[in-house]
């Protein structure tokens, strides 16, 4: 009894951190999701009406919503699709493997405002780099983040930058595939490309579920490089979900609407991992 006490005594600041940062802010923002609050006066309450609103009433709503389904079905598969890749070739018996890895691993841990700036230059029709290169063999490259229709390609592009995170935790999955599958594909003759399709992935396919649930989850809360690099634009084309949550929050003090956008979302992704859950008996294999 006594070392439990001394025990939630060390744990007690994260405790009282976790109460007073998450869970009451989490469990209070149920109840603004039914008012309508400014912060400056008290809350009114509404009823249903916000849901009501983001229902039918808000078609900005449903373009962020749109933008953002968008994003994942493009960033998600290509994410893992390179991840995976990558992993491969880092798995390779090579001189100097340790500093490629960390190569590519770095921008992975790199701030993401710092991140947002860079490509801000890189990506400007004018002066970046990208279409310096381009123009150097003959390509009259894009607008990029000022096009319509390439501003979220742009950050589905740049999305790859980080791809070095996921590739890690490939690479340790790829290190824990048991040496003697391969020794038996081999003897059965089997070619790289079997090897790959019928004892790599099938292996790794606990690992590339949860990079996508992982990815899933990130990719639904996209904001900063929104925030730093478009606002939104043009044309709404980048106006993600958290994106307008922020603004409806903070430009606009509607914290009881933002609140109940705030549970759309938290429904959405819930949804969305319970699908991925339910799926995970179809493709998911797990040794033994």
């Amino acid at each position: 009894m006594k070392k439990g006490l001394v025990g939630y005594a060390f744990i007690s600041p994260w405790i009282l951190g976790f109460l007073m940062f998450t869970a009451f802010p989490f469990l209070s923002s149920i109840a603004l999701s039914f008012t309508r609050y400014n912060i400056v006066t008290p809350p009114v309450w509404v009823g249903g009406a916000n849901y009501r609103t983001l229902a039918h009433g808000d078609p900005l709503f449903w373009t962020s919503l749109g933008v953002t389904v968008k994003f994942a079905v493009l960033a998600v598969p290509l994410g893992v699709i390179a991840g995976v890749g990558l992993a491969l070739l880092l798995n390779l018996d090579i001189r100097g493997i340790s500093l490629y890895r960390t190569i590519f691993f770095i921008p992975s841990i790199l701030p993401s405002v710092a991140t947002s700036v860079v490509f801000l230059w890189l990506l400007n029709p004018e002066i970046g780099l990208v279409n310096r290169l381009l123009r150097a063999v003959g390509i009259a490259g894009p607008e990029w983040l000022q096009s319509p229709q390439w501003a979220l390609p742009s950050l589905v592009l740049m999305s790859l930058w980080a791809v070095g995170g996921s590739m890690v935790i490939y690479l340790a999955g790829l290190k824990d595939i048991p040496v003697y599958l391969y020794e038996a594909a081999l003897i059965d003759g089997a070619t790289a490309w079997q090897r790959l399709r019928h004892v790599t992935l099938p292996m790794l396919s606990p690992v590339i579920f949860f990079n996508v649930i992982m990815g899933v989850i990130g990719v639904f809360q996209y904001f900063t490089e929104a925030f730093i690099m478009t606002q939104g634009g043009p044309e709404d084309s980048t106006h993600f979900y958290a994106l307008y949550l922020f603004e409806r929050a903070w430009h606009y003090l509607d914290m009881g609407y933002a609140s109940a956008m705030g549970w759309v979302l938290f429904l959405i992704i819930m949804s969305i991992t319970g699908l991925l859950f339910w799926s995970q008996r179809r493709w998911v294999h797990y040794e033994g």
